[in-house]
């Protein structure tokens, strides 16, 4: 049981307009946003900085920035964020090799160079304590310039919140993200957590 109850996704007509940006990325407007929606300042400047951070601006894709999400919410223990990311990571475009592989990024084909560089920094990144070193930083700046760091970060930094949020509030996992987290992630321990 959450700690805080969602409330109707039409409760606030503000939020409910722009809690749309979710049904392109996970096809439901999630628990997270809906418990936030008791306080709507929170729960509009959250999706606003999450619509913010997820733009694609270029060289660092869509399906790249849910697999960074993911791998930061695994690095936290966060499985309802583990669950819509990789979902998200399927929506937007990664390839089944990605999906199914996504622990094995390092060696695995189906991952650039660029790609092992960026999901490095992640896991770094979103660690307690950080673990982001000269030498990961060094092999991010080799593959991405300033600004595509800056979009990587904000992805960590975005579900370091939501990670945060969600394993606190007990957020109730909804149909189809506990699909996917069985799909893709049960064989690797997944299991939904506080979050069934």
């Amino acid at each position: 049981m959450p700690l805080v109850a969602p409330l109707p996704a039409d409760h606030n007509a503000e939020v409910a307009e722009l809690a749309t940006f979710f049904n392109e990325t996970l096809g439901f407007c999630p628990n997270s946003v809906l418990t936030m929606q008791r306080r709507p300042a929170i729960a509009k400047a959250f999706i606003e900085l999450n619509k913010a951070v997820m733009a694609n601006q270029g060289r660092v894709t869509s399906e790249l920035k849910r697999l960074i999400g993911y791998l930061s919410s695994l690095s936290a223990g966060c499985q309802y964020c583990q669950a819509h990311t990789i979902r998200a990571a399927e929506r937007y475009g990664a390839s089944a090799g990605q999906l199914a592989h996504i622990w094995e990024y390092r060696s695995h084909p189906a991952f650039s160079e660029a790609e092992r560089a960026a999901l490095d920094f992640a896991l770094s990144a979103a660690a307690v304590p950080n673990s982001v070193d000269e030498a990961i930083a060094e092999n991010l700046r080799r593959y991405w310039d300033e600004g595509e760091i800056v979009e990587i970060l904000g992805v960590v930094a975005l579900f370091g919140y939501l990670n945060r949020w969600n394993d606190s509030m007990g957020t109730s996992l909804e149909a189809p993200a506990r699909e996917s987290g069985e799909q893709y992630l049960s064989q690797q321990g997944w299991t939904g957590g506080k979050h069934l």
